[in-house]
């Protein structure tokens, strides 16, 4: 044998022995699956990917975006697609104010919000721009009269094809944001904001026509076309197609606060609102061509308090979500988790915006009072975790001016700022945790939890720990400040709850458990320098 050969055998690797003595010694050795190098390659699942599906929606939105886009142009002209784009805009941002104002409670991610204004303003408008086209001619073509096709086609065919357009968006929430949504408001916010982005897009439409008509016929100011179509669309009815969605986004609430097991319960709850929301646009629509005064009579008789009814109905609903934190919250607090105050500050919006305003107030004014105090008094500035900058030489003319304790202070003012903002944050995500949590337990309560309850009830709980020390105080305060818990009637311990069982106490309160958050991360101590 060569020598070659020989070395070649003496540098391979040895190639470790399976024996059952010590399968466990090696498997022990191997990382955990965060620390994994080599991951198992997915062949033929890329539409599983999050990525994938984010871009393939991404995509398809912007797609139909540019459609849209030409379509509208091309009817309305670029003068009047500007002007109509100008005047279309404005009742926007009220509208998904008032929504989102409704959504304080439990809010929704913006990503998901503006997927349904996408949606509505896209996908469903191009839908029916098509849809709707197709179905005039078509009806113009088989009946030899253009005046009653479109009365039809308006009537009939638009509102069957508008509100299925946009109640797909609410469907796909639906369906891949289901733990998220939980109720009524999460039905009628998505809702609202899919028929935001619809009447954005068809406003821009009908008032660029407007303006072009006006061009033809050369009238302007108030007596214009525009203006009309200003006054009605958007100042006398810039709520009807929320209106008419809200009522499919009930369906699908009412369907959320059904157990799993209530199968047709799930299905004919929407299908019910989308009929409604169908009916009332075609009550709509032909109020025109009922009689002459049938667009007042539909608006003042039927619209108004439908609109007032449902307003009172979406009220109610957000006054009942605050009430079950009141319900089930006291469960963790008889367990130690939280303060016997805490769910009636959580149960009041007042209590929990001036507990954020709060905790800001004293984060930022403890945190700038000891660094201007230890400048002002010739203590160098240092804080926990940073290392003493040290005095500058004597010859330098900087020591002791009055211009580096200017820096100084204004140093120590933004990280108070800083320090404020973040105890506040912790704050607000502390009540968004503390939310879930009571949703989530609700759902449990009522036959409709995951199998993964327990888990997301962990996690939720771990998340509320780690806030408690700046959360815990700034809620107590206001629960008290707002009149929801008094000094004097405050209970020395957690009181058991009527409706508490099966929960274990809080680990981290026994002398003995290991507290897994040595320390909160909004805790003393400035943030983290970022320059």
């Amino acid at each position: 044998m060569s020598d070659g050969s020989v070395q070649q055998q003496q540098s391979q690797p040895a190639v470790p022995l399976l024996q059952e003595q010590r399968v466990g010694e090696i498997l022990a050795a191997v990382p955990e699956r965060g620390q994994w190098r080599y991951r198992p390659r997915r062949v033929g699942l890329v539409w599983r990917s999050k990525t994938f599906r984010v871009g393939a929606v991404f995509t398809v939105l912007a797609l139909c975006g540019l459609v849209i886009l030409a379509l509208v142009r091309d009817q309305t002209g670029t003068e009047g697609f500007l002007v109509g784009l100008g005047l279309a805009v404005l009742p926007v941002p009220l509208l998904m104010a008032a929504f989102r104002w409704l959504d304080r409670v439990e809010p929704w991610s913006w990503r998901n919000l503006l997927f349904a204004f996408a949606w509505g303003a896209c996908a469903a408008a191009l839908i029916a721009i098509i849809a709707n086209s197709f179905a005039a001619r078509w009806i113009a073509t088989a009946t030899a009269d253009p005046a009653s096709a479109d009365t039809l086609g308006a009537t009939v065919i638009a509102p069957v094809v508008e509100e299925s357009a946009k109640a797909t968006a609410i469907l796909l929430i639906f369906l891949f944001r289901g733990r998220h949504f939980s109720g009524i408001l999460d039905g009628v916010v998505i809702a609202g904001f899919t028929a935001t982005g619809f009447a954005f897009t068809e406003n821009i439409l009908y008032l660029g026509n407007a303006f072009g008509e006006d061009q033809q016929i050369g009238t302007s100011g108030f007596a214009s076309v525009t203006a009309a179509t200003f006054f009605v669309r958007v100042v006398m009815t810039p709520f009807a197609h929320p209106l008419f969605t809200v009522l499919t986004g009930l369906g699908f609430g009412f369907a959320a606060l059904c157990a799993r097991r209530h199968r047709i319960r799930r299905i004919l709850l929407p299908l019910l609102g989308l009929i409604l929301a169908m009916g009332m646009h075609a009550l709509w629509n032909g109020s025109g061509s009922f009689f002459p005064y049938g667009f007042y009579v539909v608006y003042g008789v039927f619209m108004v308090p439908v609109f007032g009814l449902i307003t009172w109905l979406v009220i109610w609903s957000r006054q009942r979500e605050l009430r079950t934190l009141a319900t089930e919250l006291p469960a963790y607090a008889a367990a130690g988790w939280l303060t016997p105050a805490e769910p009636l500050a959580l149960s009041s919006m007042r209590a929990r915006g001036m507990a954020r305003d709060m905790a800001r107030h004293q984060h930022a004014s403890t945190y700038g009072s000891a660094s201007v105090y230890s400048t002002s008094f010739g203590v160098p500035y240092t804080s926990p975790g940073y290392p003493a900058p040290g005095p500058p030489p004597a010859h330098s003319p900087a020591y002791g001016s009055s211009r580096v304790v200017a820096q100084v202070r204004s140093h120590a003012k933004a990280q108070a700022k800083a320090r404020g903002r973040a105890a506040a944050r912790a704050v607000a995500e502390y009540e968004s945790f503390a939310t879930s949590l009571a949703f989530l337990r609700r759902r449990a309560r009522r036959g409709a939890a995951d199998p993964d309850f327990v888990a997301r009830e962990l996690e939720l709980l771990h998340h509320l720990w780690q806030r408690r020390e700046v959360a815990g105080p700034a809620l107590t305060y206001a629960a008290q400040a707002t009149g929801r818990l008094r000094p004097r009637y405050m209970p020395a311990g957690p009181a058991p709850h009527p409706q508490y069982g099966g929960y274990s106490p809080n680990p981290y309160l026994s002398p003995h458990a290991q507290q897994p958050y040595a320390r909160s991360p909004y805790g003393s101590g400035p943030p983290p320098r970022t320059w």
